[in-house]
């Protein structure tokens, strides 16, 4: 990497707060360039322009990302005197269009819940993490990143709302259910016999805490047990569901970009669409005329 692009990424990482995520991202986005056509701080713009040959394999979205991120370095690096000129319009523009998020649907959690609940009564402490994980994920609509790396001291005392650090550093409060109160009250009853009395992490692992990795996992895992697609589960389906379900059930859209820690409404807006869409194949499919013959 070059010496513009690190300090185009140091850049992101000090004034910006961007997330380890988010840094790596970029990272690969602009190695993956720099592979192609050289060192972005000194390549011509004739050469900028063949990447749109070389990514026209690729996604819209994914084109549409790498894109937007040579972008933001083109501008810094002319800001800070790296370059004179600034290739961006030689980058492709793909419409990337936002796919709907995946959802899981009421029966569904209800059966992943009533497996999770299931194994927990063993009084088993991975179990037992098992179901606070779930109802964090689903009842309080954490990123995965967000609940995995929760810090003991985030714990909710008297009010019922848990402290979260999300993108950027940024800090929000999420509302905790009572049923995820007491699933957390008999997990900290059982995670010191885990050996992790010292440990920072709610969720604490030999390397730390737990992995993202270990939770999709853990989540595939449920799903088979409870006899749902597990390919149709994963942490981040669970927070879609959370969202989809809010609105479903009246929510105002504003409350619901605080509480998914979403800097930008645009964002958010898209479960209107999820709600939308789901109103349309309700009535394709349940509307009177829907059965006659066309």
């Amino acid at each position: 990497m070059g010496a513009a692009s690190q300090a185009f990424l140091e850049m992101l990482a000090a004034e910006r707060g961007a997330a380890t995520n988010t840094l790596a991202a970029y990272r690969r986005d602009l190695d993956g360039a720099e592979e192609l056509i050289g060192d972005l701080a000194q390549v011509p713009r004739d050469d900028v322009a063949r990447l749109a040959a070389a990514w026209s394999g690729l996604a819209p979205s994914t084109v549409a990302r790498k894109s937007s991120a040579l972008r933001q370095f083109f501008g810094f690096a002319v800001d800070e005197g790296w370059r004179k000129d600034d290739p961006s319009s030689a980058l492709p523009r793909p419409r990337a269009r936002r796919p709907l998020p995946r959802i899981l649907s009421h029966q569904d959690v209800e059966k992943l819940f009533d497996r999770a609940e299931l194994e927990a009564d063993s009084g088993s402490p991975s179990a037992i993490r098992q179901l606070v994980l779930i109802e964090l994920l689903y009842g309080s609509g954490l990123r995965a990143t967000e609940l995995v790396s929760l810090p003991l001291s985030a714990m909710p005392r008297d009010a019922p709302l848990l402290t979260v650090t999300g993108k950027g550093g940024q800090a929000r409060m999420v509302p905790v259910s009572e049923r995820a109160r007491e699933a957390l009250v008999r997990w900290l009853a059982v995670r010191v016999d885990t050996g992790a009395q010292a440990s920072r992490y709610l969720f604490p692992s030999r390397a730390g805490h737990l992995t993202r990795v270990r939770l999709f996992q853990l989540l595939k895992e449920l799903a088979v047990r409870a006899d749902i697609d597990p390919a149709g589960v994963s942490p981040h389906v669970l927070r879609h569901a959370f969202a989809t379900h809010l609105l479903e059930g009246g929510a105002d859209l504003r409350v619901l970009q605080t509480l998914l820690g979403h800097a930008d409404i645009s964002t958010t807006q898209i479960y209107t669409h999820v709600d939308a869409a789901r109103l349309v194949a309700l009535v394709n499919a349940r509307h009177p005329l829907a059965r006659r013959a066309t």
